[in-house]
């Protein structure tokens, strides 16, 4: 079959550009719409890629406008705002092939609570959790429970979808009445919120591709949240991520078993089939065993520029395998390289970063001609071939090697040929050192 596939993706950031790139792979398709986009994404592109602002994530009737505008074959529905309001469900009700969760499987993300109710249903491991719709009543439960234990460590979660930055670390009672105060600027989203035992360990990402009756588990990833190196500063939607991680190794039947079978199983039986990505955010505990720290209904950003990219089969073949309820039919393969993304930001994110906002963007360039390497843009903005800075979040560089050693100096080197006027790029540098370090004791 020669190429002719118009592919319609919904989200605008770094994950949609990988996602972008995958459908460029394909021999099926001729033209790609990214809505809303960003720039970048269809900058120098093999086939005709276009971006197109109209897609409002949190109104489903922008996104049937777009996708009446084009009449694309497929509808990739990527991000959480757009999969949360339904999107998927009108699509389809307008005779559109989509590949995404409906608003229903979706409340595995858009709701916390659901999900941590679902999980407890199903015997998914899970932390000790309580929800509260009063903050009155979590202050006074925070009382009771730092009177009798001084040293205890809590989470506390807005319910709704907060941009990544919905959870809040407590470690003493003054912090925990603090994390109860900002559950107020994640508006709708954070007026019911929970409380959850921490669970000490190290985390991890898992992906099943699923048609809602199998799925296909691709390998593992660990993104990196906190804003600065040796994970301190503030929660950011992702300043980097590696693939596979290593701290899965070993785990990946109990992971299977646990957390995919067990959930994707359970939403068949529950009558919401999941039918997309299911997103595993897990954790290998300290005391043994793994923990779920949550579910996401579609690809992590940055951890999608890692796993994307090492999917070899036609990745057009994948989507119409799930809208088509026929994944077991389908063989999917994955290469056997390490990926690492280190992600390019303005100096101050995730805080106030507007000084940044219109300075120029050098070395991208030079960067983008690199073997091995794939630049991936989320807030650039392109004026005359020229890159500018526009978001806190601006591009991802993404290296794969033969081991996770070679794919991190890759990328290093990448960004270190890369800056912006008036010293304002920041990014970490310790991007998949302990899995490197790690992997000097491998036999």
């Amino acid at each position: 079959m020669g190429r002719g596939l118009k592919v319609l993706i919904i989200g605008g950031g770094g994950r949609e550009h990988a996602i972008s790139a995958a459908y460029e792979r394909s021999p099926q398709v001729e033209k790609i719409i990214v809505s809303p986009g960003n720039d970048f994404i269809a900058y120098e592109r093999g086939v005709e890629v276009v971006t197109d602002s109209g897609a409002n994530l949190k109104k489903r009737g922008s996104i049937l406008d777009v996708a009446d505008k084009y009449k694309p074959d497929i509808i990739d529905v990527a991000q959480d705002d757009a999969l949360a309001v339904g999107s998927v469900d009108l699509l389809r009700k307008e005779g559109y092939n989509v590949f995404g969760p409906t608003r229903d499987a979706a409340r595995i993300e858009s709701s916390k609570v659901w999900s941590r109710e679902f999980q407890r249903r199903h015997d998914v491991p899970q932390p000790n959790w309580v929800s509260f719709n009063d903050p009155r009543e979590a202050r006074d439960y925070f009382e009771r429970v730092y009177k009798e234990q001084h040293d205890l460590v809590k989470w506390v979660k807005a319910d709704g979808l907060a941009a990544g930055k919905g959870a809040i670390r407590a470690g003493s009672l003054e912090e925990a009445h603090a994390a109860v105060d900002e559950m107020k600027k994640f508006g709708d989203a954070g007026k019911t919120f929970l409380v959850e035992d921490n669970m000490p360990g190290e985390e991890f990402s898992g992906y099943a591709i699923s048609d809602g009756k199998t799925w296909y588990m691709t390998k593992s990833a660990q993104d990196y949240k906190r804003a600065n190196e040796k994970d301190e500063g503030l929660n950011t939607g992702g300043m980097g991520a590696i693939s596979p991680a290593r701290v899965t190794r070993g785990l990946e039947s109990e992971i299977e078993r646990e957390f995919i079978a067990k959930q994707i199983n359970g939403m068949g039986e529950e009558g919401n089939p999941f039918q997309g990505i299911l997103y595993i955010g897990g954790m290998k505990l300290d005391t043994g065993g793994i923990g779920l720290v949550e579910d996401n209904s579609r690809l992590g950003d940055p951890e999608a520029q890692v796993i994307i990219p090492g999917i070899n089969t036609d990745y057009v073949d994948v989507v119409q395998a799930v809208i088509m309820g026929k994944l077991a039919a389908l063989k999917i393969e994955e290469d056997n390289k390490y990926r690492v993304c280190i992600v390019g930001a303005s100096r101050g994110y995730p805080g106030g970063y507007n000084a940044v906002k219109g300075k120029r963007i050098f070395g991208l360039e030079k960067v983008m001609k690199m073997a091995g390497i794939s630049v991936f843009g989320c807030g650039i903005k392109v004026l005359d071939g020229k890159f500018y800075a526009e978001g806190g979040r601006l591009f991802n560089i993404v290296a794969e090697g033969e081991n996770i050693t070679q794919a991190r100096e890759m990328a290093r080197e990448a960004m270190r040929m890369v800056s912006i006027e008036g010293d304002n790029l920041h990014w970490r540098g310790d991007i998949g050192e302990k899995d490197a370090l790690a992997s000097l004791f491998d036999k």
